[in-house]
C-alpha cells in the first residue's frame, strides 16, 4: 500500500469540491469581520447601548491590538511584506502556470485577505494617530468592518466562480 497514495485519497486536492475547502473560506471570512482589529465587533455595539465601563473596555482592547499590530508592523514590515509577497507569488505561479488547483485555492483565500489585513494596519494607524476614542473611534471601526466585509463578499464571489468553472472544467473524480 502507498501511503502517499492513502494521504491524497484522504485530502482531496481537489479544493474546489471539497466541503471542507468552502467551510473553511466561509469560516475565515466570518473571523475576519467578527475580529476587527482583533476586537469582537459584538463590544461595538455594547459600548454604543451601554457606555461607560463598555466604551473604556472597547477603547483599551482597540489600543492594545492596535499598538500590538502596528508593533509587529514597525519590527518586521519589511520582513512581513516580502515574506507575504514570495508566498502569494509561488501560490499564483503554482496556481496559474502549473494548474494546481490547491495553490489556487489557497491564493483565493490568502490574497483578499492580505488585502483586509492591510487595511487593518492602516485602521490602527489612524486610530493612533488621530486619538479616536468615543463614537468616533465605533464608527472608524464600523467603517473597517464594512469594508473588510466588502471585500470578503467580493473574494466569495470570485472564489465560487472560480470553482464552479474549475469544477465543470475538470469533471467528476474518477
Amino acid at each position: 500500500m502507498d501511503w502517499t497514495r492513502t494521504v491524497f485519497d484522504v485530502i482531496d486536492m481537489r479544493s474546489f469540491s471539497n466541503l471542507w475547502y468552502w467551510i473553511a473560506l466561509a469560516v475565515a471570512w466570518s473571523l475576519a469581520s467578527h475580529y476587527v482589529l482583533g476586537v469582537p465587533f459584538d463590544m461595538i455595539g455594547r459600548a454604543a447601548r451601554q457606555g461607560g465601563r463598555a466604551q473604556a473596555d472597547l477603547e483599551d482592547l482597540v489600543r492594545i491590538r492596535s499598538g500590538r499590530l502596528l508593533s509587529l508592523v514597525e519590527v518586521l514590515g519589511a520582513w512581513l511584506v516580502a515574506t507575504v509577497a514570495m508566498v502569494l507569488t509561488i501560490l499564483f505561479v503554482l496556481g496559474v502556470a502549473y494548474g494546481l488547483e490547491f495553490a489556487q485555492a489557497v491564493f483565493l483565500i490568502a490574497f483578499p485577505m492580505t488585502f483586509a489585513k492591510a487595511l487593518s494596519v492602516r485602521c490602527a494607524r489612524q486610530i493612533r494617530a488621530e486619538g479616536l476614542r468615543g463614537a468616533a473611534l465605533r464608527r472608524r471601526v464600523s467603517r473597517h468592518r464594512f469594508v473588510v466585509q466588502a471585500i470578503g463578499m467580493v473574494a466569495i464571489f470570485v472564489t465560487a466562480m472560480w470553482g464552479m468553472y474549475r469544477n465543470m472544467a475538470v469533471g467528476p473524480l474518477g
